[in-house]
């Protein structure tokens, strides 16, 4: 690849050398200085100048990081559910937006789901005998984490035949979220005890003088155990700016799978820590994930807590050193450079000191292509005294 750096005062139009365009010669009382080609003066045969040894290094690679949820925020505040999703759908998930669905810029963020291995807590579908949505949604992430000869999520050790689960969005994520910044708050819920099989709908709320639990993963305290899934961490009780909650006996409530971006939590402690009050009876349509998106939207609306994650990608970077010699790029054909019909310097000392200012550097093929340009934050002064080095980043 060669490199066009031809510096005019306001912008970069072909390369380091001379152009083909011949101007008017410019002189001074002690005689002529240098022919003005198309403004370009320079040590170099041709328009283009193609990269040395050295002026460039590929291949390096860095992670980048950045919000996960749209506009690239951080932290979730606020949570909607949308209209437009069909109560079908519904027994399955839940999407979640960060604004109502009638905003034009209402998108998915995540979605949440309700798992259970033999289909409890949820009504048949109506398409088939036996098709419980519960069912469907368990054995589907089974399928997706587990490895082929496991049969059930096992969290710390212990299966467990009920599963919540948070999938965030495709379009938030990049390569995967970013293990060390994500913490997913839980309120807790005010049970129904009349009746088990009534805790849904409006009959679910959010407990304000419970106690809400932030989960993290563990990455900070312990390796990733590596499956087919990719990396897998345990979510466990703490925070991402005090770290893991008790580190020498960590409260476990779930997995992360940061490749696929999602958490599976363990059912049976959402019951026992967060008074989910799971309905779990045959044929019963339980609304049970809906208990989940209550509990999320609730540590935000009721404790102040917000859904925190980053996404994170290996980018590779190439670098190209621009190296500008006191002799180059130090007339330019911008027309502001001359004035009159005769094409004189606007200003005499540019006679015998001329000055330009680099404002950006473009990048061709050897086809003389402009692929690339890259903009300097300010405009670089350049004269016969003095030399510029310049370093473009090129991110793929």
């Amino acid at each position: 690849m060669a490199l066009p750096n031809t510096f005019e005062n306001r912008t970069v139009v072909g390369s380091r050398g001379i152009s083909t365009t011949i101007g008017p010669r410019i002189t001074s009382n002690s005689g002529p200085i240098s022919e003005l080609r198309s403004g370009f003066v320079g040590a170099a045969t041709g328009l283009y100048t193609p990269f040395m040894d050295g002026d460039m290094i590929a291949n390096q690679e860095e992670e980048v990081t950045s919000g996960l949820w749209s506009n690239n925020v951080g932290t979730l505040l606020t949570f909607f559910t949308s209209s437009t999703q069909t109560a079908a759908q519904k027994t399955y998930y839940y999407e979640v937006f960060q604004s109502a669905s009638s905003n034009e810029t209402a998108a998915p963020q995540f979605s949440v789901a309700y798992g259970q291995i033999s289909g409890l807590g949820s009504a048949e579908s109506g398409t088939s005998i036996g098709d419980y949505p519960a069912k469907a949604i368990y054995s589907q992430y089974r399928q997706l984490l587990l490895e082929s000869n496991d049969s059930k999520f096992t969290f710390n050790g212990i299966d467990s035949d009920q599963i919540f689960v948070v999938n965030i969005n495709r379009a938030r994520m990049k390569e995967r979220l970013d293990e060390g910044n994500f913490e997913l708050p839980i309120a807790p819920l005010l049970g129904y005890a009349a009746n088990n099989n009534a805790h849904t709908g409006s009959n679910v709320r959010t407990n304000t003088g419970g106690t809400a639990i932030k989960l993290i993963d563990d990455s900070t305290i312990a390796s990733p155990t590596i499956t087919s899934a990719g990396k897998i961490y345990n979510l466990v009780s703490g925070s991402i700016t005090d770290g893991v909650y008790n580190p020498s006996s960590p409260h476990y409530y779930g997995l992360l799978y940061p490749n696929h971006g999602v958490a599976v939590i363990n059912g049976d402690l959402m019951n026992l820590s967060c008074s989910f009050d799971i309905v779990s009876g045959s044929g019963i349509a339980g609304d049970n994930a809906f208990k989940m998106y209550t509990a999320i939207s609730g540590a935000a609306a009721d404790f102040g807590y917000g859904f925190k994650a980053r996404s994170a990608e290996q980018v590779k970077s190439t670098y190209y050193f621009v190296r500008v010699k006191n002799q180059e790029y130090n007339y330019s054909n911008n027309p502001s450079y001359v004035t009159g019909s005769e094409g004189e310097l606007l200003h005499s000392t540019f006679v015998t000191d001329p000055r330009t200012y680099i404002t950006t550097v473009g990048l061709y093929n050897d086809r003389q292509e402009l692929l690339a340009t890259a903009k300097l934050s300010k405009p670089v002064m350049k004269s016969f005294t003095n030399e510029v080095n310049l370093k473009v980043k090129l991110d793929y």
